[in-house]
């Protein structure tokens, strides 16, 4: 992966990196409440020796900064802070005097500081005056030969004591932007591991990869479809609707040489919006003046005369089993060249009735009745009923809901049709997160139609309401097909 393919899934998964910076910028303000403040007091030492001459002063600095070196061990031991603990009652163990000390040197140099640490201002002063009078008695005892009267280093104190005005920590500022640097490091982190472990179909050209079919159209999530699917009436001009336009464009010139006439359209999983696909892209090529037949083939879960808002009690099934004519139970609806087959009743073997001869032959004699016939099928991982019918049919359509269904399902539903040598046509990304850059080009081109006037004969498109719309028997279908193309 490139560094825009880590970026995507950064902004994609931008909620994770959010509360991750929240919750850092939190914990770094509750520590930095609930740390109490700390004040530093210091000291500095210049350690020398007596000495005759440039030779002797060279010589004598060589042996003052080894000698500083155990100055600075001598800093922490416990009989100085045994004795600053004597000397000052400052409520403290030796041991607890001696955690608080800290010393440093510089290289080259013989100077030594001593600091001390504390979360009492007062106290840490004190400890520190206590502690250089002390030391320096200290180095003056341990230094004295046993046969001399003074010893043979000196040491003065050249800075300090003094403490700190302000506490050292906690440093508010320094801690918010610490823990806000760290919380969007481990947020970025986290989201782009959670992008790499999500395995849903996000986008179109992994839907194209993983099918290995061409993508034939996106159509953009609206929140309003669920109420209105059908792209009539109001929704005929929106966004939806016009993906719908670009996927049939694209579907019937996928290709040329070899037309599909009869189309499969199924999904991986239930609920992807395969049916409600098959509506509108019959609805769309009937605009365009294309004889449609719609067949709802899904035997177990027919949705498509509840859509369009016609009689779905006699279809089908009826047709297969011999009970019916197909042109006693072929449905028109409203004033387009669309004619509808419905489910039918319930059958107890749909796979079984769906991969008859009864069923090769009515789709054999239905293809001459309409340009485009498109069968609504079930979906491929639930039950075999869709691979049976596309089987039968020229192509299929795989209908794909984004962040929905899994790069595995569709990579299975791919492979039943394909190892039973049925012509994916193309797919389709559905609910798809359209860019709003996009989404402002449509609208900067949208067709305004003014609202027709008002009155009694006024209605609204009864497939909005769940009514039947311009439905009636059809005695012949080839016959109503060709009449309703003039």
């Amino acid at each position: 992966m490139d560094v825009r393919s880590y970026l995507r899934l950064i902004r994609r998964h931008w909620w994770i990196v959010l509360v991750t910076l929240m919750a850092a910028l939190g914990t770094a303000a509750l520590v930095t409440v609930r740390t109490p403040p700390r004040y530093v007091a210091s000291v500095t030492f210049f350690v020398t020796t007596p000495s005759q001459g440039v030779t002797d002063a060279y010589q004598g600095g060589l042996f003052l900064q080894q000698r500083v070196k155990s100055y600075a061990d001598l800093l922490t031991s416990d009989r100085l802070a045994q004795s600053v603990v004597a000397e000052n009652q400052v409520g403290l163990t030796a041991d607890q005097v001696q955690r608080r000390v800290t010393t440093s040197t510089e290289a080259g140099t013989v100077l030594l500081k001593a600091t001390v640490t504390d979360t009492d201002q007062t106290r840490a002063l004190k400890i520190t005056e206590t502690l250089s009078a002390k030391f320096v008695e200290l180095v003056q005892k341990v230094e004295t030969p046993p046969d001399a009267k003074a010893a043979t280093i000196k040491l003065e104190v050249v800075n300090g004591p003094r403490v700190s005005y302000s506490p050292v920590s906690p440093q508010p500022v320094r801690n918010l932007v610490l823990g806000g640097v760290l919380g969007l490091l481990l947020g970025m982190a986290l989201a782009v591991l959670r992008g790499l472990a999500d395995v849903r179909m996000r986008d179109a050209a992994a839907l194209q990869r993983v099918t290995g079919s061409p993508l034939l159209g996106e159509i953009p999530f609206e929140s309003g479809a669920r109420n209105a699917p059908l792209i009539v009436g109001e929704a005929a001009n929106s966004a939806r609707a016009e993906a719908v336009r670009k996927l049939r464009t694209n579907l019937r010139f996928v290709d040329v040489h070899e037309p599909a006439r009869v189309i499969a359209v199924t999904s991986a999983l239930q609920g992807e919006g395969k049916t409600t696909m098959a509506c509108n892209t019959a609805i769309a090529l009937a605009e365009a003046g294309w004889r449609v037949l719609l067949i709802d083939a899904d035997l177990r879960l027919p949705k498509v005369a509840d859509y369009l808002g016609l009689d779905g009690g006699v279809g089908l099934t009826d047709v297969l089993v011999g009970d019916v004519q197909v042109g006693d139970v072929v449905q028109r609806w409203g004033d387009k060249s669309l004619l509808v087959l419905p489910s039918g009743s319930a059958p107890p073997n749909p796979s079984e009735l769906l991969g008859s001869k009864a069923m090769a032959d009515l789709l054999l004699a239905l293809r001459e009745s309409a340009d485009i016939v498109l069968i609504d099928t079930a979906p491929l991982l639930a039950v075999t009923d869709g691979v049976v019918v596309a089987v039968q049919a020229d192509g299929a359509l795989l209908i794909t809901q984004q962040g929905r269904t899994s790069r595995r399902q569709v990579a299975a539903a791919a492979r039943s049709l394909h190892s039973v040598s049925v012509r994916l046509l193309g797919c389709v990304l559905n609910m798809a997160k359209v860019p709003k850059a996009d989404a402002y080009q449509y609208e900067a081109y949208r067709v305004t139609v003014p609202p027709a006037p008002s009155g009694p004969a006024d209605r609204a498109p009864a497939a909005r309401r769940g009514e039947r719309l311009g439905a009636g028997r059809v005695s012949d279908p080839t016959q109503e097909l060709t009449r309703l193309s003039r």
